[in-house]
């Protein structure tokens, strides 16, 4: 037998070994194109692509895009509209949308 040959079990060890940090390799490039891919759409109006900006009406934050003029909540900034006072609610949807009526 040669010496300087590897054995069966040394060669298999070595396949798993080669396996295992490739599929790590690959893993963890999944999660940064993920990430990547995350960070390409913050802040970016999912109607138009435009960049949006964060406005303040009647201490509610909302993003609104100055391209096509859609305006979009985050989670729980439409439950706060209930906290506006009834009779400020015209004046809050004209200001939101930059309505004159």
């Amino acid at each position: 037998m040669n010496e300087n040959k590897p054995s069966r079990t040394e060669d298999e060890y070595f396949v798993k070994q080669d396996a295992e940090l490739i599929k790590e390799q690959r893993a963890r490039l999944d999660a940064e194109r993920a990430n990547a891919e995350r960070k390409s759409h913050y802040m970016k109006c999912p109607k138009c692509g435009g960049s949006l900006e964060e406005t303040e009406f009647h201490h509610i934050k909302i993003d609104r895009c100055p391209d096509c003029k859609g305006v979009w909540f985050d989670a729980g900034e439409v439950e706060m509209m209930e906290h506006v006072d009834q009779s400020q609610i015209r004046s809050f949807v004209r200001s939101m949308f930059g309505l004159k009526w």
